[in-house]
This record gives C-alpha cells, sequence and structure tokens, in this order.
C-alpha cells in the first residue's frame, strides 16, 4: 500500500473545481467542508481551497498541507472515482489525527449520497 501523494492525484485547473462546485454535493463538520464529483477514474482526486480569510499566506500554507497529509494517510479508506474539494473551516488548526479521522467519514458520506442520487435516475 503506497501512501505516495502523486501529481495525478491533484485538482489544479479551475474548470475541475468548478465542475465540483456545479455538481453542489458537500457535506460538512466543525472542521471542514467537503465538495464531490464522481470523476470515472480509478483513484480520488483532491483540491484545496483555502480563502484569504483565513490568514497570512504561510498560515493558509499550512493549512493545506496538514489536510493534504491528512488525506494522503487516510484516502485508502475512502470511496474511489471522486473529485473532492476540501475547505477549511475558519482559521484553527485541528489535530492531524482529527482530521484523518473526519475526512474519511465525510466523503463516505458524500460517496453513498451520489451513488443513491445515480441509481434513482
Amino acid at each position: 500500500m503506497s501512501f505516495t501523494f502523486r501529481p495525478h492525484e491533484h485538482l489544479r485547473r479551475p474548470q475541475d473545481f468548478r465542475r465540483v462546485y456545479d455538481f453542489r454535493r458537500s457535506v460538512s463538520d466543525a472542521s471542514i467542508i467537503v465538495y464531490a464529483a464522481p470523476n470515472g477514474l480509478p483513484h480520488l482526486r483532491l483540491g484545496l481551497s483555502v480563502s484569504r480569510k483565513v490568514g497570512q499566506a504561510t498560515h493558509r500554507n499550512r493549512l493545506r498541507r496538514l489536510y493534504r497529509e491528512a488525506f494522503r494517510l487516510s484516502r485508502h479508506d475512502m470511496p474511489a472515482g471522486l473529485d473532492l474539494v476540501v475547505i477549511p473551516r475558519g482559521s484553527e488548526e485541528p489535530a492531524l489525527a482529527d482530521l484523518a479521522r473526519s475526512l474519511p467519514h465525510l466523503v463516505r458520506q458524500l460517496a453513498r449520497r451520489i451513488s443513491k442520487e445515480a441509481q434513482r435516475s
């Protein structure tokens, strides 16, 4: 089992972010908002969106690194085939263990919701 975060697992292009936002499926908890859309690929892709309201660039980059690490460590517990956009709630820096526990739970909720909607239509 590889824990590397490869370049093809990043969401980078603005149109990819826009597609996930336009799909309008999200869940949240006290520290994270997660948007998701199916991507038709055998792996997850992650995009991070950290607002300038959170703080200075160094703090925003620290949050990005923290959320990326939580994804890297817990992505094996998440269903594949989704593009995710993760948005931190507030400027507080949550513990890595809390994020690594919370992120898979939220992604599984989204995956269940998306699969139910696909079965209905």
